[in-house]
């Protein structure tokens, strides 16, 4: 650890809490679609940016690049086949959601059915959510937190919670998406200087095969495959 690398990390989250705040300023504190929908002002490219940096982040750089540095390709199979599944979303439910006016799927369902189902979903989500998403982006932060700036995992997951918590309770989801399109670009632009070095180290994107086994640019292993076996 240099003292650059502290300065570029606590620089980092007093951006993306500055960018929250000033974000927040015009969320309505009595408007409840300003605070969950952003009065559904938001245009593509903030939806889709806030999507994208949302579902790829310290997992993927962390636990998934580790992965597909030990596997090869086949680490990618759960993020490739999701793509289609994404797409129906987008094209096919996304426009009944929007013509509903809800807020949320559970409320979707809710209406649909009735509220015992919206109460389950709603907290069938929020157990599965914990602990697919947000506590392993919390671990994996800590480990860059605790690599970069000594601090151990539980600390680093409560500084994160906190700046969280404060821009998102205080600017709800306008200021949630203004970080998101800040750490988005961020993890754009910072993939694409690592695979440049990274790459040019070997002596090209050419001398890769010569690096690794065979079986790390097939998709489909075998069966038997102990950890990425092609039937998932």
């Amino acid at each position: 650890m240099t003292q650059t690398d502290t300065i570029v990390i606590i620089l980092y989250l007093a951006i993306t809490l500055l960018i929250g705040l000033l974000a927040s300023r015009k969320n309505s504190k009595t408007d409840s679609t300003e605070f969950f929908l952003a009065s559904r002002s938001l245009g593509w490219f903030a939806i889709g940016v806030s999507i994208f940096a949302t579902n790829i982040s310290s997992e993927h750089f962390v636990g998934l690049a580790g992965s597909g540095a030990n596997r090869g390709l086949a680490a990618a199979n759960f993020e490739l086949f999701a793509i289609p599944f994404l797409l129906l979303v987008g094209w096919v439910l996304a426009p009944i959601f929007i013509k509903s006016k809800v807020f949320t799927v559970p409320e979707f369902l809710g209406n649909r059915f009735n509220p015992a189902i919206q109460m389950t979903i709603s907290g069938l989500s929020i157990v599965i959510y914990l602990f697919t998403k947000i506590f392993l982006s919390l671990y994996a932060s800590g480990i860059l937190f605790h690599e970069f700036l000594g601090w151990d995992v539980y600390r680093s997951g409560m500084v994160l919670i906190a700046i969280t918590g404060l821009y998102t309770i205080i600017g709800g989801m306008r200021a949630v998406v203004h970080t998101a399109i800040f750490q988005g670009i961020l993890l754009i632009v910072g993939a694409l200087i690592v695979t440049f070095y990274s790459l040019d180290a070997i002596g090209g994107i050419s001398r890769l095969p010569s690096h690794l086994p065979e079986s790390y640019f097939s998709i489909f292993l075998p069966l038997d495959d102990p950890d990425f076996p092609w039937a998932g």
